[in-house]
């Protein structure tokens, strides 16, 4: 019997082709009928020389724009928004960036009686990395972000690590650093 090696991936042989690929993939976080702002978002990772990388998974979890999560744990009463998923999954394309298309999520309770500004979960996966890291994106210059009770456990010199930012054609874009100066804040979770 003659066993060879096979190809090693920190994140497995199969991920490319299995999970960022076809039916996998998921685009549209909420459709055109979701109740809430629209939000067309591009994230672009980046690996610690500031290349793109081009074999990252990004996943992101959300709630509606009600602030209800799409999970039989959310302790909120009502029934979340059934044209919002509160899921994405995409691939990053040679350039590093994947698009989502989903709503601005509504403010969730936080600690301490508090509310969490509108944000995304987020995870990263690819290569080099033996387990995904997990973020947030903010939305630039939300009132709710001065008394997120996250948000404001992260230093002040490096929020600007989670915030997405609105262009001029009206999209957000949120850069993801895995390393350098501009390193994005990952959380232990």
């Amino acid at each position: 019997m003659n066993i060879s090696l096979t190809p090693s991936q920190t994140v497995g042989p199969f991920f490319n082709f299995c999970l960022t690929a076809g039916k996998n993939c998921v685009s549209t976080i909420a459709g055109p009928e979701a109740k809430g702002e629209r939000v067309h978002l591009t994230c672009r990772v980046f690996d610690g020389d500031g290349l793109p990388l081009d074999d990252a998974m990004i996943e992101i979890w959300q709630a509606d724009a009600a602030g209800k999560y799409k999970h039989p744990d959310d302790p909120r009463a009502g029934t979340a928004d059934p044209a919002c998923s509160g899921f994405g999954r995409m691939g990053t394309r040679r350039d590093g960036s994947c698009e989502f298309e989903t709503i601005k999520p509504g403010r969730v309770p936080g600690p301490h009686n508090s509310l969490q500004a509108p944000h995304l979960n987020l995870a990263v996966f690819g290569r080099g990395l033996l387990k995904q890291l997990y973020t947030r994106v903010y939305f630039f210059g939300d009132a709710g972000n001065q008394e997120d009770p996250v948000l404001n456990l992260v230093p002040k010199n490096r929020r600007e690590t989670l915030m997405a930012l609105l262009s001029s054609d009206g999209r957000w874009r949120f850069d993801i650093h895995l390393q350098g100066e501009t390193e994005t804040v990952f959380f232990d979770v």
